[in-house]
């Protein structure tokens, strides 16, 4: 069973259980930054040291992450993670990373208020993750918004951007004016380039080409789809969440790893890889209750498999090695039950009794004399 699955991930671009073409271990090894969303704490937008660059008048960035390769050109479609806050109240009014949808933006098509936004990421190269201070003339305006998002009038915009990438389309064409079949098939590209990149170990790279291709088949497409597109988009979509996962999962990034199993749930509650692939997360994040139930019912599903088999057992011996140490514990705080201690008798009540005892025998030989 596990050759044959084994088989059939590597037709479909999704690998092995753990992650790995010809090993089922899952190691983790000189993985020097993770990709993911960003520590998010309450008090605002991060601080970054770097020096500050003056991209335009109304727009500086400041880099918080080194990037790779080239800049997008005008009309590239690009695909970006990003937070927003108003500079002068603190108060973020958009998160991508929260909402797990990548933003698209094809630069020089850009909305009016993201115009600032789209000058900052023109500057930034693929994996690049920055923050950028724009002015209010380049945002939401004189007026502000008063609707979604809630932005106050003449309010400058502070962004935390991470740019996953970008196509070089000259004529700028958005998802939105593709057809079916061409966003599925540049999905499809961008899967198979991830693919090549995971083979490689270049994790946060085949990262980038999965989320690109994971874009591409947002929940407002999916939503449109029925019937056989709906199954080549999923075709394409589940296998690059999964992927996903394996990738997280060699980083140590088991929380993100856990979302995307589940998305991929969502769609197929039986899929054994998913299940997998959440469990070994969960079982890494000491979650052994939720793992192991995660493993036997992707064991319902492939019986044969020896990876999962080899998890339950790992996730048996590691209950045994708790419960010896537990037992071992509390053996140490408590000792031995005390024994009852003999009540010691007080001899003047046991010679009064026997006095008693012996009177009333007389009492009863002389009335039986007189009778």
């Amino acid at each position: 069973m596990a050759d044959v699955m084994e088989q059939q991930s590597q037709s479909n671009g999704d690998f092995s259980l753990s992650g790995k073409d010809k090993e089922s271990e899952i190691v983790v090894e000189n993985a020097a930054t993770v990709h993911g969303e960003p520590p998010q704490g309450d008090g605002g937008p991060p601080k970054a040291d770097s020096e500050v660059e003056t991209v335009h008048e109304k727009v500086t960035k400041q880099i918080i992450k080194e990037g790779h390769g080239q800049k997008p050109s005008k009309y590239s479609t690009c695909f970006l993670h990003y937070r927003a806050w108003a500079e002068g109240t603190q108060h973020k009014f958009e998160d991508t990373w929260h909402e797990r949808q990548p933003l698209e933006l094809v630069l020089g098509k850009e909305k009016k208020e993201m115009g600032g936004l789209g000058i900052g990421v023109s500057s930034m190269k693929s994996g690049e993750r920055a923050l950028l201070h724009v002015g209010w003339e380049l945002g939401y305006g004189e007026e502000g918004s008063f609707s979604f998002p809630n932005v106050p009038p003449k309010a400058d915009l502070v962004y935390e951007v991470e740019l996953i990438g970008f196509d070089e389309v000259k004529e700028g064409k958005a998802r939105a004016d593709m057809t079916v079949e061409e966003r599925i098939g540049a999905a499809d590209r961008r899967r198979m380039d991830g693919n090549a990149l995971f083979k490689e170990d270049k994790f946060e790279q085949a990262m980038q080409q999965y989320e690109m291709a994971i874009a591409y088949m947002g929940d407002d497409f999916m939503f449109q789809l029925f019937g056989k597109y709906r199954d080549m988009a999923l075709a394409v979509k589940n296998p690059c969440h999964l992927n996903m996962a394996a990738s997280l999962i060699r980083l140590k990034c088991y929380e993100e790893a856990i979302g995307h199993c589940t998305t991929v749930l969502a769609e197929d509650e039986n899929n054994v890889k998913a299940l997998f692939r959440r469990g070994k997360a969960r079982a890494e994040l000491g979650q052994t209750d939720a793992a192991r139930e995660d493993f036997q019912k992707a064991r319902k599903h492939a019986p044969e498999d020896k990876v999962i088999a080899r998890e339950l057992r790992a996730l048996a011996e590691h209950d045994r090695a708790v419960y010896q140490k537990q037992k071992e514990l509390y053996k140490g705080l408590f000792g031995p039950r005390p024994e009852p201690k003999p009540k010691r008798w007080n001899w003047l009540i046991l010679i009064w009794q026997w006095l008693l005892s012996l009177l009333y025998r007389l009492f009863r030989r002389q009335r039986i004399k007189e009778d």
